[in-house]
């Protein structure tokens, strides 16, 4: 992991405030980094940097917007960081109201804990994520070994 990151920024609808005032207190920091969002998550992202900004775009903003989560965009993140795309994960989600895509965000929070991908879930994590000396820092995570997992005998299928 290189010291600049390329940070996955998730929000559930009534988590967004949450995340865009989060972002308005970090901005600075966050655009020294690659940043990648879903859908309407990455439009207020980007309007918030813009606005603390003084209103126009920051020279460095790297922003990727990908799909609204429910229309597939927590299914691209979980392949961003099954590619080795994604180094950290902000995902401020709603742990008080069912979500319509409720398997897909359990199968995005296994994939990050399955890659080893540093993840903050709600805001006192994202401060302790983003204050560490290490945000800034180049990192070597570590990788669990699968082979054995790989290697292992299946079945075969009757004909």
């Amino acid at each position: 992991m290189e010291s600049t990151k390329r940070i996955a920024l998730v929000a559930h609808d009534n988590e967004k405030r949450e995340l865009a005032e989060w972002v308005e207190y970090n901005w600075e920091t966050l655009i020294q980094h690659e940043l990648i969002s879903t859908g309407t998550t990455g439009r207020l992202v980007e309007e918030t940097i813009i606005a603390k900004a003084g209103g126009v775009k920051p020279e460095g903003l790297n922003l990727k917007r990908l799909k609204s989560g429910p229309l597939g965009g927590d299914q691209q993140v979980g392949a961003l960081i099954a590619d080795g795309k994604i180094d950290i994960m902000i995902f401020f989600w709603d742990p008080m109201s069912p979500q319509p895509h409720d398997v897909d965000v359990k199968a995005l929070l296994r994939i990050a804990v399955l890659y080893n991908i540093p993840m903050a879930c709600n805001r006192a994590t994202a401060d302790f994520l983003i204050s560490s000396p290490i945000f800034n820092a180049a990192y070597e995570p570590a990788v669990r070994d699968y082979s054995d997992y790989l290697a292992r005998s299946i079945p075969k299928v009757l004909p």
